[in-house]
């Protein structure tokens, strides 16, 4: 038998040639991707994005920056003729889900039967005044009629994958589920097309959409695994490996024929139903926005009235989540094992005394602590009463953010404190470290991103860290906050509005810490980036690969695992937590 260190060499050289050939495949396709800038005259006033695909209404774009690619609109062609209408991204998602698994995107509308006929209802009433009961003629047509058109059912795929990631809809109901309403709306046609070139530009180059994120086929987004809507995991992501027939069999048979003859390098005709231009319509949909009066209302008022289809129980090893700002009073999740729990947890002063794990604190827990009269009456916080910052806390908290002193305070013991009573069974890290199966986790208490206060809040971080990591250089080490420590290691879209360019690094001292000492990734919330958008990315910092996750508690999130970014560390697991002597 060959020795143990035989086996680990041959193995590592196995794994080492793997990533070579995948590098090497990765170049080859950036470069047939790059040799595509000549085919399109455009490109030449394009300095950055450029064109390498394109048909009459969509075009595959190549950001030389970010090396991304992206499918966007040529701009002509309307996705909804709804006013505002923030859809768009789950229905084309939707769209890929449903010709890949038609059977489990089916299933899956049918578990919101009761969710359905609840919008149906208010679709009706919107739509004419008139209320209706759920077991209505009206509501049971309604409801078959999803299933007799297969863009439409995408559509409502999409909305319904929507509700569960960012709670129920409210505005103009009748035109996203009332199927005479819908085919007003244009985003049927629009569906078609983008179906159409979707499949004709990853018949033509080795890409790969779920709709909304287009990657290589040889990068590491290569064959993403994680499904947060469909109960099995599954390949969501188009490509010229994807199995479409089955689902082309539920296309209208126009489509359907159109798709089938896509040849490679061949142009695809026109869509048989006429999509909305701007071009013909564009005057009057902006009039109708100009004199758009809002009526949407806040998801979380209207949770109540809808029932969750999904488990509330997970049994991650290692269970990241953040963000749930519960308002009953209770976590809307189990997991029995060991949990991360990165902030903005409650805001009804939730209690849970069979939650294990670490918890940082974020913004929500200070107002949500002192929203309780009994702890605010306490003479602990005398010291703070005359503070502006805190009189926002109990009065306006919106205000109180920027103003929120930096994590080093002794308000936050207090709080941690208070926090300490509700989670017995939690260890609350106010800029402290614990150890568990080998991993030294640091909780620095980073409550909102102070991007005009970077210079004070960086000393924190460089200070903190310093003190924290001590003189253990070995110990894989993640680093856990509410708000991203900075820019690299975030997981907010520099496209987000809530991005700001200035969050960067700019403290030697801290660069030095993570080239020294054996810090393997970063967990962040505080922005409410959707699950379905990706949870961990790996990240190239200080020299070194290091991941990111941020993982947004939703009806389909209950958390992510982190156990498979962190490193085997069998060989010294101490057995449960406990905290970092250093």
């Amino acid at each position: 038998m060959k020795a143990k260190n035989e086996i680990s060499k041959e193995r590592k050289k196995t794994v080492e040639t793997a990533i070579e050939i995948k590098k090497n495949n990765l170049e080859i396709s950036q470069n047939l991707l790059e040799g595509r800038f000549e085919l399109y005259p455009e490109n030449r006033r394009r300095s950055v994005n450029k064109v390498i695909y394109q048909s009459q209404y969509f075009q595959l774009v190549y950001n030389l920056n970010h090396k991304s690619l992206a499918i966007e609109s040529k701009g002509d062609l309307i996705y909804s003729a709804i006013p505002y209408d923030t859809g768009r991204n789950y229905i084309q998602k939707a769209s890929i889900e449903a010709i890949l698994h038609p059977n489990e995107t089916r299933k899956y509308i049918e578990s919101h039967e009761n969710n359905l006929k609840k919008y149906l209802a208010l679709s009706i009433f919107q739509l004419t005044g008139q209320r209706v009961a759920l077991d209505s003629n009206e509501v049971k047509q309604a409801y078959q009629q999803i299933f007799m058109d297969p863009l439409f059912e995408m559509q409502v795929l999409g909305r319904m994958m929507q509700h569960d990631e960012t709670g129920p809809l409210s505005a103009n109901l009748a035109g996203k589920f009332l199927h005479s309403e819908n085919r007003k709306t244009g985003i049927s046609p629009y569906l078609a097309e983008y179906l159409k070139f979707v499949v004709e530009v990853t018949q033509n180059l080795p890409i790969s959409t779920d709709g909304k994120n287009v990657h290589l086929l040889d990068s590491a987004h290569e064959q993403p695994k994680e499904n947060v809507y469909l109960d099995q995991s599954k390949n969501l992501a188009l490509s010229c490996q994807s199995d479409l027939k089955v689902g082309l069999e539920n296309l209208p048979a126009p489509l359907k024929v159109e798709i089938e003859n896509i040849q490679i390098a061949e142009p695809i005709k026109e869509v048989v139903t006429k999509p909305l231009l701007k071009s013909n319509v564009g005057n009057q949909l902006r009039n109708l926005r100009k004199n758009y009066v809002a009526h949407s209302q806040n998801p979380k008022d209207l949770e109540q009235y809808f029932e969750n289809v999904h488990s509330t129980e997970n049994n991650n090893k290692i269970n990241v989540i953040s963000d749930i700002d519960s308002q009953d009073g209770k976590l809307p999740f189990s997991n029995p094992n060991f949990n991360i729990l990165v902030g903005n947890i409650s805001d009804s002063v939730v209690s849970d005394s069979k939650i294990q794990g670490i918890y940082v604190i974020g913004n929500h827990e200070l107002s949500d602590i002192l929203s309780d009269q009994k702890v605010f009456s306490k003479s602990q916080w005398d010291d703070f009463r005359e503070k502006e910052w805190f009189k926002d806390l109990v009065l306006n908290p919106d205000q109180a953010w920027p103003k929120l002193p930096i994590g080093d305070n002794s308000f936050y013991e207090l709080i941690k404190e208070e926090l300490a009573q509700n989670y017995p069974k939690m260890k609350i890290l106010n800029n402290e470290s614990v150890i568990y199966e080998g991993v030294r986790y640091i909780g620095l208490t980073i409550p909102v991103a102070l991007v005009k206060r970077k210079k004070e809040l960086q000393n924190f971080i460089a200070i903190e860290l310093k003190r924290l990591l001590a003189q253990d250089k070995q110990i894989p080490t993640v680093v856990v906050s509410h708000a991203p420590l900075f820019n690299e290691l975030s997981m907010l879209s520099p496209k987000s509005s809530s991005y700001n360019k200035s969050y960067k690094c700019a403290h030697r001292g801290i660069l030095s810490l993570f080239e020294d000492f054996n810090i393997i990734g970063a967990i962040h919330g505080h922005h409410h980036i959707p699950a379905s958008s990706g949870q961990s990315k790996m990240v190239k910092f200080s020299n070194k690969n290091i991941f990111v996750v941020c993982s947004i508690y939703s009806k389909i999130n209950t958390g992510f695992e982190l156990a498979k970014l962190l490193p085997d560390t069998n060989m010294e697991k101490p057995l449960g937590l406990k905290e970092d002597k250093n």
